[in-house]
């Protein structure tokens, strides 16, 4: 009898600690959702890893962090789904990396109306200055963390400006040159388009496009693109601008395929500072890049919906500065 005692004693202590450990134990568990536009992406790879690698940094015994996070495939209706998703299963805040800009609109009233923080990340949404517009200045839980692509692209300019030869590196007078363009819908794109070439003309240098092709970030394209612009204009093109380095990435192998050599008759130019191209301006096969700091813009994006999370109020916009990276810079 004594043992049928214990026994049952036994069982109900095990019972009584498995009930304690399925409790929360004090834990306070945040759902987060993140909609990346697309995996297949150098610079949001980065990105999306450090967002989930710093969120687990920022647990503690009382805190965690249950992370979903979804690939739209450069998709829109496919993110579209993915944020009604992410409403059904009412998760805490919301971050989100769009697939269309021009599409910010619709995701926002979903995500407003289901009264869940948003934090827009590194693709600003177009109408976003128009403060009738009610998709961030009007909504007290909706912000848009990113860097200014004005400066990148003025970054970019101001590199070619300060060589030797302002980028005429065929000494006749022009610098002429070809642009390979992300997406064109993307403020972006259009700013890193429009900025680079603007810093060479506002210094009073003359400049002669050749090509305007969009790229749509991806590398195989932007070395396509490049391809065929160096076989159709040969020596007469100075330089290559990629609004990104996977664009830059691709445009390099096509410059070393038509036997061209950076630095010495043609320069080339991206955005991003990913890892490979910061080595190929050490080795003098790429002419420059620009810092876009995945680092600074995901710890802030997350320390951002954490001060949403705890019910703090939130700005509406918060910039990230880019640094340039050329010779000098990685030299230092």
């Amino acid at each position: 009898m004594k043992k049928l005692i214990a026994l049952a004693l036994a069982i109900v202590m095990v019972f009584g600690l498995v009930a304690c450990g399925a409790g929360d134990g004090g834990v306070k568990t945040y759902k987060v959702g993140v909609a990346i536009y697309q995996y297949n992406d150098n610079f949001m790879t980065l990105y999306r890893q450090e967002i989930e690698s710093y969120f687990k940094s920022l647990e503690t015994d009382t805190v965690k962090y249950e992370i979903s996070m979804v690939d739209g495939k450069n998709d829109m209706g496919e993110q579209t789904a993915q944020i009604e998703t992410f409403i059904t299963q009412q998760m805490d805040v919301i971050i989100l990396n769009l697939v269309q800009t021009s599409s910010a609109e619709v995701l926002i009233d979903k995500v407003v109306a289901a009264d869940i923080p948003l934090v827009l990340i590194n693709r600003e949404p177009l109408g976003e200055t128009d403060e009738s517009y009610p998709g961030i200045v009007n909504n007290d839980k909706v912000c848009y963390v990113g860097a200014d692509a004005r400066q990148s692209g003025t970054f970019q300019g101001e590199i070619v400006r300060d060589l030797p030869d302002q980028g005429d590196i065929n000494g006749d007078g022009v610098v002429k040159y070809v642009m390979i363009q992300g997406d064109p819908e993307n403020p972006d794109a259009q700013y890193r388009t429009e900025y680079s070439i603007k810093a060479l003309t506002d210094a009073g240098i003359a400049v002669e496009e050749l090509v305007n092709q969009v790229g749509n970030w991806d590398q195989t394209k932007g070395q396509e693109i490049a391809a065929s612009a160096l076989t159709q204009y040969g020596e007469e093109i100075d330089v290559i601008f990629c609004n990104n380095d996977g664009m830059a990435l691709g445009a390099a192998a096509a410059i070393e395929a038509a036997g061209r050599k950076v630095g010495e008759d043609i320069y080339l130019l991206g955005v991003d500072a990913l890892d490979e191209c910061v080595e190929k301006i050490k080795n003098g096969t790429m002419t420059g890049t620009v810092l876009n700091d995945h680092i600074g813009q995901s710890h802030k994006a997350v320390d951002v919906a954490i001060q949403a999370l705890n019910g703090e109020a939130i700005e509406d916009y918060y910039w990230v500065d880019y640094v340039k990276v050329d010779a000098e810079y990685v030299n230092q």
